[in-house]
């Protein structure tokens, strides 16, 4: 063969290489996305993270925070931080945490908006804790509120997901497989013991989640003890709470909105006041009502079976500081502790039982009663019948309020408050029920003027503004004891004098 055969060869050999390269390449990089794609399940949208997955060979994920409120200062909080800063920062997540998966735990929420906030945090901490994977927890829709929202019509699933890929992995579904499995009936469904610590978990539903693969938790209230739980458990729930779980775009946008023109009208007041048809018939507390008013509460209290107390004796139950404060309760309360009757009052609640009429002392002394549904008319009618949206709502509005004041210590009274807390402390009124309820009857048989009612409301509440302190404990006894949400101190800047205790 002569010299140009040789080299037309050569060529010939070279294109058949580089096409043969080229192939390769290109089986190569898909395999990549198809490896990637089984690896993350499911590809997290750009437009919600800021970001995109990597390529590969990096598993570096970029997340754009978005700022939570704006108060008045013009400054941003945003919400993984008790700093605030001007602009979103871009905050790179470290790579995903690799353990060896020891099944899948499913988790049903029970109860209203905040007490599933704090169910959610303590399953996130048991499913790291068990090197398990957690499904996106279901949200409760058969209890009183009926509220149909899922967890992401509520919180940021995408961002929970990614902002936790470091400790546990979480999934929105089971894979195809256990889910076909689940849905033929074949699964495990089990409420976990109330308040148990960490080695209940551990030594009893470690095995039934390695024996069955998939556990089913149908109750997660309180299920996770408030003391006595190694820090690095402790700081993952607040982790959860004050940093993973943020609202949905659509619902901090309100939420600025409604701050922006409360802001733009001075200081406000955010009162929970705990006095809809549902907490008064759960509770049996019924002084002001009218005797119908009291037949009714009765009525749809024995309506729901899973309301274990029946029999209630309102007077009694009123004595001991076990009923939430009325209208014209708080309306005193408010006087006595000097808020400036120009101030906005925000009610942060559902609609109040007794409508104009239990409200008239508050509004008479506080003109500027405000609500969100008057505060932005139009803006809230994708919101209706969905409770836990606009708890959502006021739950934003209370973090950023110059006061909150709870009329009862429900669980969005207490989560909220700990998160004030977590935000620095900001001033939070937690009212002494008993004593309130026994001066307002001496004030109104005039037994007691209206000086020393103020006084006396005034000296006894100045320890009570959610300064810095330890929680109680009461050995076992954990209903009685502070709960841990209401004050996680483990996760605070404590002054030193408490940081030693």
């Amino acid at each position: 063969m002569g010299a140009g055969g040789k080299a037309a060869k050569a060529r010939r050999a070279a294109r058949v290489s580089l096409w043969v390269a080229r192939a390769s390449t290109t089986v190569l990089l898909w395999t990549c996305v198809v490896l990637l794609a089984a690896a993350f399940g499911e590809r997290l949208a750009s437009s919600v993270l800021g970001g995109v997955w990597p390529g590969c060979l990096t598993q570096t994920l970029i997340i754009v925070q978005r700022p939570l409120l704006l108060p008045a200062d013009g400054e941003r909080v945003v919400h993984t931080a008790i700093s605030t800063t001007a602009a979103s920062a871009a905050v790179a997540l470290p790579p995903k945490r690799i353990y060896k998966n020891n099944g899948y735990l499913m988790v049903s929420c029970n109860g209203g908006l905040n007490q599933m906030r704090a169910a959610i945090c303590d399953m996130v901490t048991v499913a790291r804790y068990l090197n398990v994977t957690l499904i996106v927890p279901e949200l409760d829709k058969t209890s009183f509120w009926a509220d149909p929202s899922e967890f992401q019509d509520i919180f940021d699933v995408d961002y929970f997901i990614a902002s936790l890929r470091e400790e546990v992995r979480i999934l929105k579904e089971l894979p195809p497989r256990l889910k076909k499995r689940v849905e033929m009936g074949y699964l495990r469904s089990m409420p976990p013991v109330s308040w148990s610590d960490i080695s209940y978990y551990q030594n009893q539903i470690l095995p039934i989640i390695k024996k069955y693969k998939v556990l089913h938790l149908n109750r997660t209230d309180a299920r996770l003890a408030n003391n006595d739980l190694p820090m690095e458990i402790q700081k993952l729930r607040c982790r959860v709470n004050f940093a993973a779980l943020r609202f949905t775009p659509e619902i901090e946008e309100l939420g600025r909105r409604v701050v922006r023109i409360l802001r733009q009208n001075g200081p406000f007041v955010v009162l929970h006041l705990r006095y809809e048809m549902d907490m008064l018939a759960f509770s049996g507390c019924t002084h002001g009502c009218s005797h119908e008013e009291a037949e009714e509460l009765t009525r749809m209290r024995y309506a729901y079976p899973w309301w274990k107390e029946k029999v209630i004796d309102s007077n009694a139950k009123r004595k001991d500081g076990l009923c939430p404060l009325t209208p014209e309760e708080i309306a005193l309360v408010l006087k006595a502790l000097d808020i400036d009757p120009s101030y906005q009052i925000y009610i942060a609640a559902g609609e109040i039982y007794g409508g104009q009429r239990r409200m008239a002392a508050l509004t008479s002394a506080y003109p500027n009663v405000v609500r969100k549904e008057t505060l932005l008319p139009s803006g809230l009618r994708f919101f209706q019948n969905h409770s836990s949206q606009m708890a959502a709502l006021d739950y934003m509005v209370s973090l950023e309020s110059d006061v909150f004041i709870p009329t009862y210590d429900g669980n969005m009274a207490k989560v909220v408050e700990g998160h004030r807390r977590y935000l620095g402390f900001k001033k939070t009124v937690l009212l002494d029920r008993k004593l309130i309820v026994e001066l307002v009857d001496q004030y109104k048989n005039g037994t007691l003027s209206w000086t020393d009612f103020s006084s006396s409301v005034k000296a006894s509440h100045t320890s009570r503004m959610g300064a810095p302190s330890r929680r109680q404990v009461i050995p076992d006894k954990p209903k009685e004891e502070d709960y841990f949400y209401a004050n996680p101190h483990e996760c605070l800047h404590q002054p030193d004098e408490l940081s030693a205790l």
